[in-house]
């Protein structure tokens, strides 16, 4: 049996395969176009997502048993193009919140749970809470726009001077520096109940539509003027504020109980899955990954498979790794074209000494390996990896690489079974859904990623994790690395600039560090790209070499 789910059609549009049972393909739009899907787009179909995972699945069209698409979906001829395009297949249209929640329930460890699912608003729907059980989810409360908590922090992310709907994840990390003395005026907005909020409208103006619409009044408490722009210095408490209001009017919402499933655009922010950990009434804590529109393409196939197709086997997560891969020649072809000097690395050992020996040197090193990440993190297979030992890592990354704010974090990479010894880390770790924090007899040695009031998310990289091949080879890098370097791992960061990742074999090279201006940290950083197949490949003398590493200087100069 063969079902193709499509989420996100208006905005992060991506496409999930599910075949015989497994998940087997995953990818978004953007990643492979180039272009970022913002919501309220044309609405067509994310025709290259959806060949892509057919390839990946080895199927056609006419193989595929049923669509699930999920609203909202644009209401002119749409159904007729994807009848069109499955002739044979059954069409199948879920509920917005439905697949959410389908997408965080079903692939979680629980046999019984509440699932939340929270976004800024779709079909008049921006939340709704569920019980599950087996293979079976039950409603029991929705939210309605515009009572929304998405809504609310997308209104603030404007109000900072970042763009809604796109820059959320800014706020939440500028609020590490903030404290919470605006926290009692969110609450005061929200108006909370058990039910959810209910939002103070004298708060909102709409005679204003820009800085987040908010009114006088709202001005007023923060002890500005209407209409002023927030100062620098307040930023950050502007931040705390709607972040610990949002966490704690979640952390209401989901009641208790002994396992919690969460899903939605609101299942993104890493400090509200710490809340949720640490002080919910909640046993357990599941967060989908991809927890955003293009997550809800997962959730389709997954409530196809257990509602419309009446199957009772789960269908467990394994991993991320869920898009295309790229052989060698493909990737020699596009160094070449590039002009970059390049060299051979025959054997995984050399590979991975030459990486460890650069990020011993402070270089930092652009990863490309295996199958294509889903989701909006770098989980190891596209990824810029820096020691944590270099001083300088976070300013060159953030400034001189990834052109963003300085107090943006990273991931660190680390073995499972080295996790307990450096950090104090929620159980969502694996796929960076939460935070984690230094064990403080490690801050010292640790301090470029252990600032006073610092909290880098933090990936488990686990020795078996199936289905083996590429976390078992980021494993052996991080083994290596750290009893070379005596460092508990490497940090990471996903390849996306200047726009979303297309994660093939032009990528890294797309977003190598252009010239800049001005002074810098520290010793300038040289990259690396690695790829190959998987670690279990042999390499005979007659065949073409099977790892390869790229190198270019700062300025992206072969040498």
């Amino acid at each position: 049996m063969i079902i193709l789910g499509i989420g996100g059609i208006l905005g992060d549009a991506a496409s999930a395969i599910l075949k015989d049972g497994a998940l087997v393909a995953a990818i978004e739009e953007s990643k492979l176009v180039r272009r970022r899907t913002h919501w309220g787009g044309h609405g067509e179909l994310p025709e290259h997502s959806i060949a892509k995972c057919l390839e990946l699945a080895g199927a056609t069209p006419q193989q595929v048993d049923a669509v699930a698409i999920v609203r909202p979906i644009p209401e002119s001829d749409f159904h007729l193009k994807l009848r069109a395009r499955f002739p044979e297949s059954r069409i199948v249209v879920l509920e917005h919140h439905l697949a959410h929640a389908a997408s965080a329930y079903y692939p979680s460890p629980f046999e019984e749970a509440t699932v939340l699912t929270l976004d800024r608003g779709s079909d008049l729907r921006c939340g709704s809470r569920w019980q599950a059980r087996g293979a079976h989810m039950t409603l029991e409360h929705e939210q309605y726009s515009p009572d929304s908590l998405g809504d609310l922090y997308g209104r603030v992310t404007e109000l900072l001077g970042f763009d809604a709907n796109v820059e959320e994840h800014k706020v939440q990390w500028l609020s590490v520096g903030g404290d919470g003395r605006y926290r009692d005026l969110f609450l005061e907005i929200l108006c909370l109940s058990d039910s959810g909020p209910r939002l103070d409208r004298s708060f909102f103006s709409t005679e204003r539509l820009n800085r987040g619409g908010f009114s006088a009044g709202f001005y007023e408490r923060l002890g500005l003027k209407d209409g002023a722009p927030v100062p620098e210095d307040l930023r950050p408490h502007v931040a705390a504020g709607i972040q610990k209001a949002v966490e704690a009017a979640v952390i209401r919402m989901a009641g208790k109980g002994r396992n919690l499933c969460l899903a939605g655009g609101l299942g993104l922010n890493a400090l509200l899955v710490s809340a949720l950990e640490n002080r919910s009434g909640f046993e357990n804590v599941f967060v989908q990954p991809a927890s955003g529109n293009a997550g809800t393409a997962i959730g389709a196939v997954l409530e196809t498979w257990h509602g419309a197709c009446r199957q009772e086997q789960r269908v467990a997560l394994e991993t991320l790794c869920l898009g295309p891969s790229y052989t060698a020649p493909e990737i020699k072809q596009v160094l070449e074209n590039c002009k970059l000097r390049f060299r051979y690395m025959l054997t995984m050992d050399e590979l991975i000494g030459t990486a460890v020996a650069q990020l011993n040197d402070n270089k930092i090193v652009a990863w490309m390996h295996g199958r294509m990440e889903f989701g909006a993190r770098a989980l190891g297979n596209r990824s810029i990896l820096a020691s944590p030992l270099d001083p300088y890592s976070t300013e060159n990354l953030n400034i001189f690489i990834k052109h963003r704010e300085p107090f943006r974090k990273f991931a660190a990479s680390v073995p499972a079974e080295l996790c307990d010894r450096y950090f104090d880390v929620g159980t969502n770790a694996r796929f960076l859904s939460t935070i984690g924090r230094v064990k403080p007899e490690h801050r010292d040695k640790l301090a470029a990623i252990a600032g006073e009031k610092a909290v880098p998310s933090k990936e488990d990289v686990l020795r078996d994790e199936p289905p083996g091949r590429d976390a078992a080879f980021r494993h052996t890098i991080l083994e290596i690395y750290d009893h070379r370097c005596a460092a508990c791992g490497i940090r990471g960061k996903n390849q996306r600039r200047p726009v979303p990742g297309g994660g093939g074999p032009h990528h890294p090279i797309w977003c190598q560090p252009q010239r800049q201006t001005g002074q810098r940290a520290g010793p300038l950083p040289q990259s690396s790209l690695g790829h190959g197949p998987s670690p279990d490949r042999s390499v005979s003398g007659s065949q073409a070499p099977s790892w390869h590493l790229a190198r270019w200087s700062w300025l992206g100069r072969p040498h």
